[in-house]
């Protein structure tokens, strides 16, 4: 039965995969127009590439620190019993949520920002809760509608079901999951436009989740969910954390950078560490007339037709995965460190996710809040017939909007150069030593963010 029920996830994925390479390149941002879309006009992005060069050569040139700061500040305590029931309530609500867009997918009407599948999948499930995550923390543990499901099943059997023993594949399927969905599927097709698509995929990827489940136990859903594994390192950055302490939970505060000390597990999360800075900025690129330019030479040279974009993805990350490896190694040279490469890459990997949170903040939240108001008037529409879409951006104007876009990601660039300073510092001992080794990865990360600030510079296609 579970064999069965796997081969139908998999031809479900591969359907998507095709029918969904077929119209060519498309954008889940694609749900409606906006005054967002402006391009960062060429001041401002000169302003945000010199203020990242300066910042960084301030804090490299004055600090002295060779521990970092900590600050664990407790801000509240929330009574147990109650956290405990608003996270079952949160855990069944989603689930009534995801089993509510794979239904209005299938029979809804098939218009992407009239349907609750498309807006409430891409924008609301899964950009907006790696906003939660930037700041609070993970919420997948207690939302994700897999664990949710697995959680009944064991209660009915009594104890976790498990079948087989997990395969020995780390965080890999959670990472090429990654890639599949938020890299080539989102992007590069036009599955993310058609409700009946988007539950066709949230079916295969629910089967695949709980077919995975039931074989292998929890720890598949931990290790190979691919937001799972999202949600995790961007968590990482999150100055709030909430932990339970006897009888309360506690939200406290702390610095951004804390998280991303510790190395992260394996080689998979280093690449899943590379694929957020990249597919957020690969994101961002292919609404550009710079893209389209490039996509179609590279056609007229590769000739594999709509299949050149994927080509095209696929070598900008392993660019992204090259000259983070080279920095990495540089780094080992110039600091004498001994450990070896791999372990260099696991110990700097982290010190990226702030640049990834800031850009996939800065890009996204105009999306995420636009379609959070198509949401609601969406749902209000059978009680308030004509109510239209809610703007919860209306207000803001742009010039404001563009200078939140250069903070974030000048932001996000100091406190990723402020955690690989202390990583750096840990792993080659004497802050000499330290400046060396932190010099490439600092080249790296400048033109990680000026490659931020360029594409959002870039004029936005239709």
């Amino acid at each position: 039965m579970f064999r069965l029920r796997r081969t139908r996830g998999a031809t479900a994925v591969a359907s998507v995969l095709l029918f969904g390479l077929l119209p060519g390149t498309a954008s889940a941002h694609a749900l409606g127009g906006s005054r967002f879309d402006s391009p960062l006009p060429l001041p401002l992005l000169l302003l945000g590439a010199g203020a990242t060069v300066g910042l960084t050569a301030l804090w490299l040139g004055r600090t002295d620190r060779d521990t970092p700061p900590e600050l664990d500040r407790e801000l509240t305590t929330l009574p147990a019993p109650a956290v405990d029931a608003a996270k079952r309530v949160a855990a069944v609500g989603f689930l009534g949520c995801v089993l509510a867009a794979l239904a209005a997918g299938a029979f809804g009407p098939q218009i992407a920002a009239e349907n609750p599948a498309t807006v409430f999948t891409w924008a609301v499930w899964f950009r907006g809760l790696a906003f939660v995550a930037i700041v609070a923390g993970t919420p997948w543990p207690v939302l994700s509608p897999w664990r949710t499901i697995a959680g009944v099943l064991a209660w009915i059997e009594g104890e976790e079901l498990s079948v087989l023993s997990p395969p020995r594949v780390g965080a890999w399927p959670a990472t090429v999951g990654f890639l599949l969905v938020f890299g080539v599927v989102e992007n590069l097709t036009n599955v993310s436009l058609v409700p009946r698509l988007t539950a066709t995929l949230l079916a295969a990827y629910a089967l695949l989740m709980l077919s995975g489940g039931v074989l292998f136990g929890t720890s598949w859903l931990a290790r190979s969910d691919p937001l799972a594994a999202f949600y995790r390192l961007f968590g990482a950055v999150a100055p709030l954390t909430v932990e339970r302490r006897g009888g309360a939970y506690a939200v406290s505060l702390r610095y951004p950078w804390e998280g991303t000390l510790r190395p992260v597990a394996g080689p998979a999360l280093v690449a899943l560490a590379v694929a957020m800075v990249y597919v957020v900025s690969f994101d961002g690129f292919t609404d550009t007339a710079a893209f389209q330019g490039l996509l179609f030479r590279a056609r007229n040279v590769v000739g594999l037709g709509d299949a050149t974009a994927t080509l095209l993805f696929l070598v900008g990350f392993a660019g992204f995965i090259g000259l983070f490896v080279v920095g990495c190694g540089l780094a080992e040279r110039l600091g004498g460190a001994r450990a070896g490469l791999p372990s260099a890459t696991r110990a700097f990997a982290p010190t990226l996710l702030p640049i990834a949170a800031a850009y996939e903040i800065a890009h996204n939240y105009p999306y995420v809040l636009r379609s959070l108001g198509q949401l609601v008037a969406i749902a209000l529409e059978p009680v308030a017939p004509g109510i239209g879409t809610v703007r919860p951006l209306s207000w803001l104007p742009l010039p404001v909007f563009w200078a939140s876009q250069v903070l974030l990601i000048v932001a996000g660039h100091v406190v990723a150069v402020v955690a690989a300073h202390f990583v750096a510092v840990r792993r080659y001992g004497s802050l000499w030593a330290a400046r060396r080794g932190h010099l490439p990865l600092v080249v790296l990360m400048i033109g990680y963010t000026v490659l931020s600030l360029w594409i959002v510079s870039r004029p936005v296609i239709a």
